[in-house]
């Protein structure tokens, strides 16, 4: 059984089988984990949804900014956007089993067996391991229940900025929400940026947030997305896919089950043109 991680898919469905043929994938043995946005920007967002659905266990997904942005559409509680391409879910026949599936996924996935974590966009360096999946499960929980739509009402915004044990109800959940799913920058003092969206060294204050010092989630090693003008690779003992295949970059795959992990590319069209 191979198992391999994915960047960010974004409704890029036919780039996503061009990449699992040249890993010869097999769908019966092989498992699939992808990094989060799968849908939204690209033109098969409902496509793409349903393969990774129908994957049933062999596909672990956890949940991006994109599939967060899905569900407040879908509630009136998210604006769409100009560049959106979710009309084909929205008006799906499917939508409502699509929409129940996507609400059990997961923030963060951690297998102590391989030696990976993976999240959609970062971890806050308060962090260690046992924290974010603990922070995890609070927002899985909540997306999860039956009150889900006041939390997704509340979701968006950028404050609380900083971590604090002793941060409770929709602040605590806003901020565990933008780190798994939009951080990119901290400053020094470990308060979240969340305004600066470009590559490493464009940012007006902070660092990229796997750099750190003492970082807690230093010794785990942390596959994610979401930064398409972050070059793929090792960074701190994390390892970025998001290879930018919505904007004519390529989409990512890493094996994780081989000794050392295993890279492949595949050069995308582009669906998108950067603004």
């Amino acid at each position: 059984m191979a198992v391999y991680a994915i960047g960010d898919i974004q409704g890029c469905f036919d780039e996503l089988q061009q990449l699992l043929a040249q890993l010869n994938y097999d769908r019966q043995n092989d498992q699939l984990w992808f990094c989060g946005d799968l849908v939204n920007r690209g033109p098969k967002s409902l496509e793409t949804l349903r393969f990774v659905k129908e994957l049933g266990e062999r596909a672990i997904t956890v949940l991006g900014n994109h599939d967060l942005h899905l569900l407040a559409v879908l509630e009136g509680h998210g604006k769409y956007l100009a560049n959106d391409t979710l009309d084909d879910i929205i008006h799906a026949p499917d939508r409502d089993a699509l929409i129940d599936w996507l609400r059990q996924q997961k923030v963060m996935h951690y297998d102590a067996g391989l030696g990976y974590a993976m999240v959609h966009a970062g971890l806050p360096p308060q962090w260690d391991l046992e924290l974010a999946l603990a922070c995890a499960d609070e927002l899985h929980a909540k997306l999860r229940s039956d009150d889900y739509l006041d939390f997704i009402r509340q979701m968006y915004g950028n404050e609380p900025d900083r971590w604090d044990d002793a941060l409770t109800g929709i602040d605590r959940l806003r901020f565990i929400t933008n780190c798994f799913s939009r951080l990119r920058f901290c400053k020094e003092d470990g308060k979240l940026n969340l305004k600066d969206k470009g590559g490493p060294g464009s940012q007006g204050k902070g660092m990229p947030w796997f750099a750190v010092p003492e970082r807690r989630s230093r010794d785990t090693r942390i596959i994610f997305g979401h930064w398409s003008t972050l070059p793929t690779g090792v960074h701190d003992n994390c390892y970025a896919l998001d290879g930018g295949c919505l904007w004519g970059g390529k989409l990512v795959a890493m094996r994780l089950d081989t000794p050392e992990p295993e890279w492949h590319y595949l050069k995308c069209a582009g669906a998108c043109v950067p603004d």
